[in-house]
């Protein structure tokens, strides 16, 4: 935006002559494309991500971990808990009875001295291993032996008797 002063104000007059004398002479035009040569040379190009705001980083960044929190939970491990999941799987023993794997086969099967332990456990432990168990019950407790590593994590489970009646 320029601004000009009317050539008969008192700082106007010495402007319009100034003007009308620039006008008549111009730098060639190799000169002027030498001095955009020069200029070019001496400033370094911006990187591409100095062109960013930071509202741009930030819609950026906020956009990244709301995609990292659907990928965590959309690939999270998750145990079966309602009534129509996928069972468990099955350790068959030599005296009868079948374990619930509540580890991997492989894991199960590396462990070196796994130990035998009964527990008492709650409706709500078995109904987050997909048991089934009806509202009344819920509250009851049930015997169990459990399958223990040598660190004390449970590996496999087999119900000894019921206290409640667990479908």
């Amino acid at each position: 935006m320029t601004t000009q002063l009317p050539p008969d104000t008192p700082a106007g007059a010495p402007f319009a002559a100034l003007r009308a004398q620039l006008a008549t002479h111009a730098a060639p035009p190799r000169v002027e494309q030498a001095l955009m040569t020069a200029f070019a040379k001496q400033r370094r190009p911006r990187r591409w991500h100095h062109a960013l705001s930071a509202r741009h980083w930030g819609m950026a960044g906020g956009l990244g971990a709301c995609m990292m929190a659907l990928l965590v939970f959309t690939l999270a491990p998750t145990a079966p808990s309602a009534p129509g999941a996928a069972p468990l799987p099955m350790i068959d023993d030599d005296d009868g009875g079948a374990f619930l794997a509540l580890a991997p086969l492989e894991r199960i099967e590396r462990e070196a001295a796994p130990q035998m332990v009964e527990a008492d456990l709650s409706g709500a432990a078995l109904a987050s291993l997909g048991v089934a168990l009806t509202p009344e019950t819920a509250g009851d407790t049930v015997r169990a032996e459990m399958l223990v590593s040598a660190e004390g994590q449970p590996l496999a489970l087999r119900l000894v008797s019921q206290q409640s009646a667990v479908q």
